[in-house]
């Protein structure tokens, strides 16, 4: 027999994390699972190489951590107000890496993420994230595509 009790929700908090949630909810809902959310802030070494000076890394992860435990509690408190017990885990590293070792740290028994996140430059640069997690999981991933959603 399938259980699915725990469902690994990965947020970027663009427009797109709104229109894939509610199949991650529906999901938890009628499986009597229990959603948790990763949001993954790329690291400094991202940026590598640019022009940036010494003083804004100090400072760099503590803010952006910060910003990102913020914007998570608004995303939760505005999105998920009806889902009791949501897990949350905001890390900096790097994504897919993060999503799936979160994964293996809840013992979760699906992902539910979204085909398209960030756009443009970004995407180019770190290729898709949804792509790398269903080739690389050990577990079922359901990929929602926003733009086909009718959220």
């Amino acid at each position: 027999m399938i259980e699915v009790k725990k469902i690994l929700f990965p947020v970027d908090f663009t427009s797109n994390s709104k229109k894939v949630l509610p199949f991650a909810k529906f999901l938890a809902e009628k499986l009597g699972a229990s959603l948790h959310l990763i949001h993954v802030v790329r690291g400094a070494d991202d940026f590598t190489g640019f022009d940036m000076g010494a003083a804004w890394f100090a400072t760099f992860e503590e803010k952006v951590i910060e910003g990102a435990e913020k914007t998570m509690d608004r995303f939760i408190r505005e999105e998920l107000e009806d889902v009791p017990d949501v897990g949350r885990k905001i890390i900096m590293g790097e994504v897919v890496e993060e999503i799936l070792q979160e994964a293996n740290r809840i013992d979760a028994d699906m992902i539910v993420i979204g085909t398209h996140g960030r756009k443009g430059l970004e995407k180019v640069l770190f290729g898709s994230v949804a792509r790398e997690v269903v080739q690389k999981a050990n577990i079922p991933v359901l990929t929602v595509n926003p733009f086909k959603t009718k959220a």
